[in-house]
């Protein structure tokens, strides 16, 4: 079984793709989809919607996990992260995927079991659950790593 994470944003969304057999979770793919500041807010959008749409069609997963979003200081971040969130929310329904979202807390506490970890932590821990070489980044990749692993294990797909 095949799940996606991602981590949305309107500059970067991280991604994570892993399978799993039922026992040991395997990374396939992981990074960012950037998009241009010099573009139109809907241009960005219709990038990530693209970029997300060929994740989906590449890997067919089973599942796509989101990061749910949390208000934020910043009404104008907040709102551009909400309006990535919809354009994958459409790739997902639109490819027939099941969806799943968790707190930010929700993640952390389900992979490095500290709902305080900070963005190396996270790093670090994806590195060592997923037998990785390197740590995953940038750290919106290691996020989307981490939203699918938490997803695997907390819905028992291991």
């Amino acid at each position: 079984m095949i799940v996606i994470g991602i981590d949305p944003g309107i500059a970067r969304t991280g991604y994570g793709v892993i399978s799993t057999d039922g026992r040991v979770p395997a990374p396939l793919a992981f990074g960012c989809i950037e998009t241009g500041g010099d573009c139109s807010t809907s241009e960005r959008l219709l990038q990530v919607y693209e970029r997300v749409s060929g994740l989906l069609n590449e890997y067919d997963p089973a599942w796509v996990v989101l990061e749910k979003l949390f208000f934020s200081k910043n009404v104008t971040s907040a709102m551009h992260v909400s309006e990535a969130r919809g354009v994958i929310l459409l790739a997902a329904e639109q490819n027939g995927v099941q969806i799943a979202e968790y707190t930010p807390n929700q993640i952390k506490q389900a992979v490095t079991g500290s709902g305080r970890a900070d963005k190396h932590q996270m790093q670090e821990m994806m590195r060592r659950l997923l037998r990785l070489d390197e740590l995953p980044r940038p750290d919106d990749a290691a996020d989307g790593l981490a939203i699918a692993l938490c997803h695997i294990n907390t819905a028992g797909l291991r």
